[in-house]
């Protein structure tokens, strides 16, 4: 799905979002960062639509997924066939 539209709001020294981050950049994904430190109208946009922390990633417009939530991610832009929507539940676990 290397087509998707990425946006990440982001605050200024957050270690949440520079692993976000860096976890597109891993995958070459393109994303759009927007600052809500340096520019207060993108903490206007996440309010309008009762978002009231970051980092929160926008996948197309239309999923936002909030914090760090690789295999959400991950999934949500087709990166990992055996990942879901679920699998952040058991990061770190081995499955059998």
């Amino acid at each position: 799905m290397g087509d998707s539209q990425v946006t990440i709001y982001v605050s200024e020294n957050e270690g949440e979002a520079h692993k976000v981050i860096r976890l597109l950049e891993e995958h070459n994904i393109p994303y759009i960062e927007k600052n809500v430190t340096k520019n207060e109208n993108y903490m206007k946009e996440l309010h309008s639509i009762e978002i009231y922390g970051t980092p929160a990633t926008f996948i197309d417009d239309e999923q936002v997924i909030l914090g760090y939530q690789k295999n959400k991610i991950k999934y949500a832009l087709g990166l990992d066939n055996n990942a879901s929507h679920y699998t952040s539940l058991f990061d770190g676990f081995d499955r059998k």
